[in-house]
């Protein structure tokens, strides 16, 4: 265990983690929602702090991100715990296991420094932090991207963007990109299937994005829950509103975790989704969990020339070192 650094202490021997916007009060011997902030004798710690039960070497495009250090490799590092509690999630066992007793995992202890060399033994251009929450364990991934960024190695964080302001004020300027799973436009859908509120991913997703960090969000578009092409409207409006250059990721659903017998996304669904985020002018849209190599590339804003071509995570890039358009010059929304 590794003590927290997100809290402060209340009368007699609680606390109240600040990780996130769970807030979380905390008695002696208990855990917050996550599963892995503990209160000890009146403090808080993180048993999530060096174990690692989840560690891959990933092409950059599979977190998804599509306009951050194109066709790199990033390694990708997961540990356990979650502060959402998703019906549907893809990763239930390792975000999951610490809250259910039937998940075992093998976990590796690896200090930041073990992480940081495994990304320069692999050329790695970034280090993700993904596959749970990493607001949960913001201890271990600081101070690993402290050291990453020693030897310019970027940080990645893949999450539900429920991280609070005191956290994000320490995250924001050593974080690079981030990508937000934005799940819903309704506050119902995520009090009833996340266990989290809209609001504040809503505020964050802004903050991240005016205070320089490259975002991109994902939505796993889930039959009769969140497919409602106003719910879609919604949504792509309001990443249009605060800039048209954020890319959209439409996720096909499978049947997962809680949600067995639920079908998967019609592939016409998740046609109407991007052409609703075309339509609300929004300049990257993509297809995910699909084969649609025409709808997962990218294209020139301005002529709409293609300047990346993917099948899957075969990546081909079609512009030159000053990321503008072959074509007509245009700058085009893409970090190196």
């Amino acid at each position: 265990m590794q003590k927290a650094r997100f809290y402060k202490k209340l009368d007699g021997s609680k606390v109240q983690c600040l990780a996130c916007n769970h807030k979380c009060v905390i008695d002696e011997n208990a855990f917050g929602k996550c599963g892995v902030r503990t209160n000890v004798n009146g403090e808080l710690f993180s048993t999530a702090y060096g174990w690692v039960p989840g560690l891959n070497l990933d092409p950059i495009e599979k977190k998804p991100l599509f306009h951050f250090q194109p066709k790199t490799l990033s390694l990708s590092v997961g540990a356990s715990g979650c502060n959402f509690s998703c019906d549907f999630c893809q990763n239930h066992i390792l975000s999951q296991s610490v809250k259910d007793p039937n998940f075992k995992l093998h976990q590796v202890h690896m200090p930041p420094e073990n992480i940081v060399n495994q990304a320069i033994d692999y050329d790695c251009s970034s280090i993700s932090y993904t596959y749970s929450e990493p607001t949960v364990w913001a201890e271990y991934t600081l101070d690993t991207i402290a050291l990453a960024r020693r030897h310019r190695i970027k940080s990645v964080y893949v999450s539900n963007g429920f991280m609070s302001d005191e956290l994000l004020k320490e995250l924001i300027p050593v974080l690079d990109a981030i990508n937000v799973d934005l799940k819903s436009f309704n506050n119902d859908f995520y009090e009833r299937y996340t266990g989290g509120k809209l609001e504040p991913v809503l505020n964050n997703i802004k903050k991240l994005h005016d205070n320089g960090v490259w975002v991109e969000i994902t939505t796993l578009v889930i039959p009769g829950l969140n497919d409602s092409p106003q719910e879609l409207r919604d949504i792509a409006g309001f990443i249009a509103g605060i800039n048209p250059k954020i890319p959209w990721h439409i996720s096909r659903f499978f049947p997962m975790y809680e949600m067995p017998d639920r079908d998967p996304t019609p592939i016409e669904t998740l046609i109407d989704a991007y052409e609703i985020g075309r339509d609300a002018g929004l300049n990257n849209v993509y297809i995910g969990n699909v084969m649609d190599t025409e709808r997962a590339s990218t294209y020139c804003p301005e002529c709409g020339e293609i300047v990346i071509k993917r099948d899957r995570y075969n990546v081909e890039i079609l512009y030159s070192d000053d990321l503008k358009c072959p074509k007509c010059k245009t700058d085009l929304d893409i970090i190196k």
